[in-house]
């Protein structure tokens, strides 16, 4: 296994807390094995093997649907010794009211409890019922840069190589642990895609208008980066000669959102201060889903650039918003606690310069304000705004 030291570190620091820790992502994204290398960081540490408990409830390792009942009683009935019990479960959506075992174990034995989950049943609002309180979610992302290159190290390839690879194929460990062409790498994640699509929503929700369903998948994909309502997509739709409800787009939507396929970003007034409802963003979870579904296309790299942005602000803790100030638009607001930072995404800053500094002088505080680029001779400083290579942001926190 290749350390992911961001989760095992941030695991530790809630080790023996209280509280049920909550791994949540895309399929695929590496919880379950962030879960083996906390079970073998939970031995180094000096916890007998006895004193951990590790369950998977995919659909493959499960024979029968179990209840919550049987959940706890299959679990309490391994906890024969004395002394603290390390409990992690993987994939505890699979089990209809998983949230009633766990927080009886939390309430009735001396036990530190971890989950992962990868759909919308973890979401559910019984997490709220029976665990209010008592949670804490980390959410998992695919690899970072930082991840990735350490994934690649063998690869003999320089930093901007590994930069372009990464561009292309994206960060599901599994592609990164290969060494594969563009083409089977988009197959790999087309077939992570279809699992979820399948599994997580159109068996789930029911949906009989596949096709329907899809096109407004392709829809947001097409427009990743780009702002845009559900009555924009109601009006696309309706321009293709068919027929949908805006509820129906907003269904989609939030079931996209729970299954961690997309993310949405809001808009922030700068002015005003305030979070706005209309013409949000939404991101892929990981930028090779478009390129699975819409093929590789070189004109749509400067729109994938800033879905890598965007989540690499979200490792790193920020809530993380599209600016408004007045009229101008800055690509995000970042916010952790009381530090702020703008961003600026753009392939070739020369095509637009102006336009990408202006936004950010305009904006009157003390905050760091950033270009991000591929462009390499436009590094430097400009009035206070900083341009950074795009590499550099991801692997340097303190650009």
């Amino acid at each position: 296994m290749i350390p992911r030291p961001y989760y095992i570190d941030l695991l530790k620091k809630y080790r023996d807390v209280p509280l049920v820790k909550i791994l949540a992502g895309v399929r695929r994204c590496g919880k379950s094995t962030i879960l083996d290398m906390l079970y073998d960081d939970l031995c180094k540490s000096g916890v007998a093997q006895e004193n951990i408990i590790t369950v998977r409830y995919t659909s493959e390792e499960l024979d029968i649907e179990l209840n919550d009942k049987e959940m706890y009683n299959s679990i309490k009935n391994q906890m024969t010794r004395t002394g603290k019990y390390y409990i992690l479960l993987d994939e505890v959506q699979e089990v209809s009211g998983w949230e009633k075992a766990v927080n009886s174990l939390l309430e009735n034995h001396n036990a530190d409890i971890y989950v992962t989950g990868s759909n919308a049943k973890l979401m559910s609002s019984e997490i709220s019922t029976y665990l209010s309180g008592r949670y804490i979610l980390i959410p998992v992302f695919t690899l970072s840069f930082a991840e990735y290159i350490e994934f690649k190290k063998s690869s003999g390839k320089s930093i901007d190589e590994l930069m372009n690879d990464y561009i292309r194929t994206g960060g599901f460990p599994m592609v990164a642990l290969g060494d594969f062409d563009d083409g089977t790498a988009y197959q790999i994640v087309e077939g992570i895609y279809h699992s979820v699509i399948t599994n997580d929503i159109v068996r789930r929700h029911k949906i009989t208008n596949y096709d329907l369903f899809d096109r407004v998948v392709r829809y947001v994909v097409e427009n990743v980066g780009k702002t845009f309502s559900a009555n924009s997509i109601v009006k696309f739709i309706k321009s293709e000669g068919r027929s949908l409800s805006v509820e129906a787009v907003y269904n989609y939507l939030e079931w996209l959102e729970k299954a961690f396929i997309i993310y949405r970003c809001r808009r922030y007034d700068l002015q005003g201060k305030a979070v706005l409802k209309t013409q949000e963003k939404f991101y892929l979870a990981d930028a090779s889903l478009k390129y699975c579904i819409m093929g590789f296309d070189p004109r749509s790299v400067s729109a994938m650039l800033e879905n890598i942005v965007y989540f690499e602000l979200l490792r790193r803790g920020y809530e993380v918003y599209i600016g408004k100030n007045e009229t101008k638009e800055i690509d995000f607001t970042a916010v952790r606690r009381d530090e702020r930072l703008y961003v600026q995404v753009c392939r070739s800053l020369p095509e637009n310069s102006d336009r990408e500094i202006a936004n950010l002088l305009e904006i009157k505080d003390h905050y760091p304000k950033y270009v991000v680029t591929m462009d390499e001779l436009a590094v430097g400083n400009v009035d206070g705004v900083k341009i950074v290579k795009l590499s550099d942001f991801l692997l340097n926190e303190n650009e």
